[in-house]
């Protein structure tokens, strides 16, 4: 397998950690030779730990575009609003791409993309990394081998969990969705993608409930300051007390690196107290749901109920198949499948090996399926391709367009 050369658009958590970071583990696969990214601390750091010169670092991604083209592909990791343009000026280059979901909250942007890939004749594969996911591909195979017969109904539960919804949704980049995304399309695309995947059929009808219930000014207890730092007399009942929050929660993995670059105690307090991250979760002026369900029926007749809720301990997603010879029940971050066998009565488990890495080693397997289909001239198929990825973000936004219209959405 040849080194693949890509160019780095965006070098936030997802796109520096989560996608780049492949090129350290296996340089021999892939290699970061330019990076775009308007944040200079970031800039910096990124272009250091892959040995990127001064002249292929750059500010913006106009920039780096300008420029012949320079790699074989571009990871586009950019804020949900801003993937648009990149990706159709690199396809343009003639660049493959992989672009971070969603691909868009604009529908006739989702739709140009993906023409704009047949047209250039690139690859163009999204990250909807639970098609890679151990988990998720093992419910694929267990359906298509007819374990328990015909798929009939699927419920689908993402527990986002408290603290995931309080930092990203609340206090973060996607908080407010006429600047980033719907909740339902930012963070549950992935899901809408894996019932669209495992149904094996085309979306028909969709209907949708859901608000903003908790995270609102209303809901503040009385003379909470707006910064967490500013002596809230709250603080000891307050399961998201900021300093508490990413100082003292080891459990919650790193979100702190998304407060301050530098993490060192002082540091993180410093940028606590002025900062994004250090406000009262009641008073940040989100408006993303902080609950909602979906029910969805496709055209061979399956039908899917899902449920994204923010008020849970972990972050997690369980699923139950039903079919018409029996029914498996499991837990992506446990690993723990059970299937039911309505003729025999027997009860079987699996535990799958627990992978390491973000989204339980989807992220990882996925950079490696990308690489693997650029370096082979394109002459497989991608199991994210654009043309897949549309079909689930017109069901998040007709689930949206349904939520807030109270109307059964036709596909």
């Amino acid at each position: 397998m040849k080194q693949v050369t890509a160019v780095l658009i965006g070098a936030g958590l997802r796109g520096a950690d989560a996608y780049a970071s492949y090129a350290l583990r296996y340089p021999n696969e892939l290699k970061i030779v330019a990076v775009a990214e308007p944040n200079r601390e970031r800039r910096e750091m990124l272009a250091g730990l892959h040995g990127i010169g001064t002249d292929y670092c750059y500010e913006n991604y106009e920039s780096l575009l300008a420029k012949e083209k320079m790699a074989d592909c571009a990871l586009i990791c950019t804020q949900d609003r801003m993937h648009y343009e990149p990706v159709m000026t690199a396809l343009e280059k003639g660049y493959h791409v992989l672009v971070e979901k969603p691909m868009s909250p604009e529908r006739e942007e989702i739709m140009e993309m993906g023409r704009a890939a047949k047209k250039y004749d690139r690859i163009l594969s999204v990250c909807h990394v639970l098609r890679y996911s151990p988990f998720f591909v093992k419910l694929k195979e267990l359906l298509e081998c007819g374990k328990i017969g015909e798929l009939v109904s699927i419920q689908h539960i993402e527990s986002v969990g408290y603290w995931h919804q309080a930092h990203s949704f609340v206090r973060g980049n996607w908080s407010d969705g006429r600047t980033a995304s719907p909740m339902i399309l930012q963070k549950c695309c992935h899901d809408m993608d894996i019932l669209l995947w495992l149904s094996d059929s085309h979306c028909t009808r969709i209907s949708s409930f859901g608000s903003l219930k908790y995270f609102k000014k209303e809901n503040a207890p009385e003379d909470a300051p707006k910064y967490c730092l500013d002596g809230c007399r709250h603080r000891d009942a307050c399961p998201y007390y900021a300093p508490r929050f990413y100082l003292e929660h080891p459990s919650r993995g790193d979100l702190y690196r998304a407060v301050s670059l530098d993490t060192g105690r002082k540091s993180l307090l410093r940028a606590l107290e002025k900062g994004p991250y250090g406000r009262c979760v009641f008073q940040c002026g989100n408006n993303v749901v902080d609950h909602q369900v979906v029910n969805i029926e496709f055209e061979n007749q399956v039908t899917a109920s899902f449920t994204m809720c923010a008020f849970t301990d972990k972050c997690e997603r369980v699923i139950n198949l039903m079919g018409t010879g029996g029914q498996i029940r499991g837990n992506m971050e446990s690993g723990e499948i059970e299937i039911m066998d309505f003729a025999s009565s027997d009860y079987e488990k699996i535990v799958l090996h627990k992978t390491e890495g973000g989204h339980s080693g989807s992220d990882e397997a996925m950079m490696k399926d990308f690489t693997a289909l650029i370096a082979g001239l394109g002459n497989e198929e991608s199991t994210s391709k654009a043309s897949m990825a549309v079909e689930s973000h017109l069901m998040a936004l007709a689930a949206e367009e349904s939520r807030i219209t109270g109307k059964v959405v036709c596909l």
